[in-house]
């Protein structure tokens, strides 16, 4: 959810307050493949994947709304998401 104020002493101005919300991840679906430009064809092994997989399912992140999660879980993890299901955690 975004807020956005106009203030009083320049109201042309808008300033933006960022209020994150939080998700719970019920399912996801990594690309685990690496990049053939600066891997070859590289995989990560299968035990390594659950390792991640069961890292992540079940978790809860703050994030601006779905895209925003995404993000944030491909920076945390350094791997790609394919699909994901997630449940918005509401307070």
């Amino acid at each position: 959810m975004r807020l956005r104020l106009l203030t009083k002493s320049n109201p042309k101005s808008l300033h933006c307050l960022t209020e994150t919300m939080q998700f719970q991840v019920t399912e996801i679906e990594f690309d685990f493949t690496g990049c053939l430009e600066t891997h070859g064809s590289y995989e990560l092994p299968e035990n390594e994947q659950q390792e991640i997989y069961d890292e992540i399912v079940g978790s809860f992140w703050d994030a601006d709304d779905g895209d925003d999660l995404v993000e944030e879980i491909t920076s945390a993890t350094g791997w790609c998401i394919n699909s994901i299901d997630y449940r918005h955690i509401l307070n």
